[in-house]
């Protein structure tokens, strides 16, 4: 269970703090799936490096099955990170230099045996479509393609939280609908918690729970 409570982002300027987030609290549990909209600068990218332990909140608690990850030493977090946590982003953040396999893999390189993580990336390549690709380097894929190895690679170590930043964001319509569709199937099949920021309301559109972030506090999403 994700459990957010009070939380608050702000930073210093010359004027006083600027309040990004202010008194954030909402809960999801296993299986669940929630989309955040809002417009451009309203915070939603901020909550999702909150949740996912990559940016400190000024105050608030974010608690995952139990655990209060900005609570953890720097050396845990990192592995909480890892271990507990799958990232998808808008710009799909391959290595060049790596295969379609070797890119799946690079969450698993950190933190001791590597048994069964080959077969697995196997699998979730298959499942996305990218079968016959595994060899293939990211210049040789389209958008839509990359996106699906940033998505088996965001599930490789069977996270508890998924957090997608705009998955859709740079992909065309038909592919949009693709990674959308595969980003909600392989979701249920992990019974994860699975939360997208988007602008987009025809993404928003196909998850149960909606919200929009406005003036720094989050609400249900009008019908």
């Amino acid at each position: 269970m994700l459990e957010v409570s009070n939380l608050a982002k702000s930073y210093p300027t010359p004027r006083g703090p600027l309040e990004i987030l202010t008194g954030v609290s909402f809960t999801l549990k296993r299986g669940d799936s929630a989309a955040v909209m809002g417009p451009s600068g309203s915070g939603k990218s901020t909550l999702l490096y909150i949740l996912g332990g990559l940016e400190r909140p000024t105050s608030g608690t974010v608690t995952l099955d139990k655990l209060k990850p900005w609570e953890l030493p720097e050396k845990e977090l990192a592995a909480f990170r890892n271990q507990s946590i799958g990232f998808v982003f808008q710009d799909h953040c391959l290595l060049p230099q790596c295969t379609v396999l070797e890119n799946v893999l690079v969450p698993t390189l950190a933190g001791g045996k590597q048994d069964g993580f080959v077969e697995r990336a196997r699998a979730l390549l298959e499942q996305v479509g990218l079968r016959d690709r595994l060899e293939h380097r990211p210049a040789e894929l389209s958008g839509g393609e990359k996106q699906r190895v940033a998505l088996a690679r965001a599930l490789i170590r069977q996270p508890v939280l998924l957090l997608c930043d705009e998955p859709t964001g740079n992909l065309d319509q038909a592919s949009a609908d693709v990674v959308a569709s595969l980003l909600l199937e392989l979701h249920q099949r992990q019974e994860a918690i699975l939360t997208v920021v988007t602008h987009s309301a025809a993404l928003a559109s196909r998850f149960p729970l909606r919200y929009e972030l406005r003036n720094a506090n989050l609400h249900p999403a009008a019908a």
